[in-house]
C-alpha cells in the first residue's frame, strides 16, 4: 500500500512539475503577449484555453491506467516481524515527511492559484502601462510635430522678412531714381521760368531803352529843330516851333502808352485822368506789395517744398504720383500743393495770404480729406505750426489710401 500511494505521489508530482511547467510556458507566452496586438493576445489565450483541456485529458487518461493497473495488482500477505517500536518510529517520520510535502504542494497550489488570479490583473495592468506608454509616445510625437511647424513657421517668416526687406530695398532704389529724375525735371522747369522772366526782364530792359532812345532822338531833333529856327527867319519861327511841340506831344503819348501796357499787363486798375507819374507810382507800389507778399509767403514756400520732397522720398508709394508744389506766389499770391498727375483745381493744400494783407495772417486750406474741408489761420513768425499741420495731413492721406487698398 505504502509502495502505491509513493507511486499515486510520485505521479503526482509529476503531474504537479508538468503543470509547472506548463504555467511557466505561459508565463512566457504572457510576457510575449504583451509585445502583440490584441488579436494576437485573443489567440494566445484561446491556444492557453486548447493546451490546458488537452493536458486535463492527459491526465485524466494517466489516471486512469494508472487505476486499472493497481486494480489488476494483487500483493500477497507477507508475514513481518513485529517492529512495533520501528513501525511508530517509522510512522512518525513518514508523517512528517507527508505533512511536509504536503504542506509544499499546498503552497505550490497557493502560489499558483495567486498567480493564476493574479496574471489577469497583470495583463491588464500592462495593458494599461502599455495604453500609457503609447499615449505618451504620440503626445510626444505631436509635440515635436508642433515644434517642427513652429520652426518651419518661422522660417516662413524670416523668409518673407527677408523678401520684404529686397522689395523695400529696390523700391528705395526705384524711388530715388523717380525722385532724381523729379527733381531733375522741376531744376529743368526752374530754369525755363528764370530764363522766362529773364526773357521778360530783357524785354522791359529793350523797351526801356527804346524809350531812352526815343528820348536821345527828340532831344537831337529838338536841337537841330533849334538850329534850323535860328537859321531861318523870324516870321517862320512860330511853325517851327509849333511843329517842336507836336514832335513832343508825340514822343510822349509813346512813352505813356508804353508805360500804361505795362502796368495793365499787371493787374492795377488805371483811371482815365492817371497821367505819367501816378502809372509810375503805381507801378512801383505793385511791385512792393508783390514783393512784400513774397517774402511773406517764403518760408511757407520753402517747408511746403521741403515737406513733399521727403515724403515723395520716404512714404510715397511706387504705383502713386509724386507730390508737387505750385508757386504762384507772384502772379496770385497762393502756393498749391497737389498730386503731379492731378488736374489744377484738384489740389491738396492752399497756401494764400489773408485779404492779400501780410498783418492779418496766413490762411492754409486743407482738402486732404474729402469729407472734411477745413481752413486754418497761422501768422506769419507760425511756420513750424503749420509744417506741422499739413506733415500731419498728408501722412494722413497716405495712411487712408494704403488701408483702401489692403482692403
Amino acid at each position: 500500500m505504502k509502495k502505491k500511494r509513493n507511486k499515486k505521489f510520485s505521479k503526482r508530482s509529476k503531474i504537479v512539475k508538468k503543470k509547472s511547467k506548463i504555467k511557466k510556458r505561459n508565463k512566457k507566452s504572457s510576457k510575449r503577449s504583451k509585445i502583440l496586438k490584441k488579436k494576437s493576445k485573443i489567440k494566445k489565450r484561446n491556444k492557453l484555453r486548447e493546451t490546458k483541456k488537452r493536458n486535463l485529458k492527459r491526465k485524466k487518461r494517466r489516471l486512469r491506467k494508472i487505476n486499472r493497473i493497481a486494480s489488476r495488482i494483487k500483493l500477497e500477505k507477507i508475514k513481518l516481524p513485529k517492529f512495533n517500536k520501528q513501525i511508530k518510529q517509522f510512522k512518525k517520520i513518514s508523517f512528517i515527511k507527508m505533512a511536509e510535502f504536503t504542506f509544499k504542494l499546498f503552497d505550490k497550489a497557493v502560489v499558483e492559484t495567486a498567480d493564476f488570479i493574479a496574471r489577469p490583473l497583470k495583463s491588464f495592468r500592462d495593458y494599461r502601462q502599455q495604453k500609457k506608454i503609447e499615449k505618451l509616445k504620440r503626445i510626444e510625437k505631436e509635440r515635436k510635430e508642433k515644434e517642427r511647424q513652429i520652426k518651419l513657421e518661422k522660417q516662413l517668416r524670416h523668409k518673407l522678412k527677408e523678401q520684404e526687406l529686397r522689395q523695400e530695398i529696390r523700391i528705395e532704389k526705384e524711388r530715388k531714381k523717380d525722385i532724381k529724375n523729379f527733381l531733375r525735371k522741376e531744376q529743368a522747369e526752374i530754369r525755363k521760368e528764370q530764363a522766362e522772366r529773364q526773357r521778360k526782364f530783357l524785354l522791359e530792359l529793350k523797351l526801356e531803352k527804346q524809350i531812352e532812345n526815343f528820348k536821345k532822338r527828340e532831344i537831337k531833333e529838338l536841337q537841330n529843330l533849334e538850329r534850323v529856327s535860328l537859321k531861318e527867319e523870324r516870321s517862320d519861327y512860330a511853325g517851327l516851333q509849333a511843329r517842336i511841340e507836336k514832335l513832343k506831344e508825340k514822343y510822349r503819348a509813346i512813352r505813356d502808352q508804353k508805360i500804361k501796357e505795362r502796368v495793365e499787363s499787371l493787374g492795377v486798375e488805371i483811371q482815365q485822368g492817371d497821367d505819367r507819374e501816378a502809372l509810375l507810382e503805381k507801378e512801383k507800389q505793385y511791385t512792393l506789395e508783390r514783393q512784400k507778399i513774397e517774402n511773406c509767403l517764403e518760408s511757407f514756400y520753402r517747408s511746403s517744398v521741403s515737406l513733399c520732397f521727403q515724403i515723395n522720398k520716404r512714404y510715397i508709394p511706387k504705383h502713386r504720383s509724386i507730390l508737387r508744389v505750385i508757386d504762384l506766389r507772384f502772379e496770385q499770391s497762393e502756393i498749391y500743393v497737389r498730386w503731379d498727375d492731378a488736374s489744377e483745381e484738384d489740389w491738396l493744400l492752399l497756401i494764400y495770404i489773408k485779404n492779400n494783407s501780410p498783418k492779418e495772417g496766413i490762411v492754409i486750406e486743407d482738402k486732404t480729406d474729402p469729407e472734411k474741408k477745413i481752413s486754418h489761420e497761422f501768422k506769419t513768425t507760425e511756420i513750424f505750426k503749420a509744417s506741422d499741420m499739413m506733415v500731419d495731413s498728408l501722412i494722413r492721406l497716405l495712411e487712408r489710401e494704403r488701408k483702401q487698398k489692403a482692403s
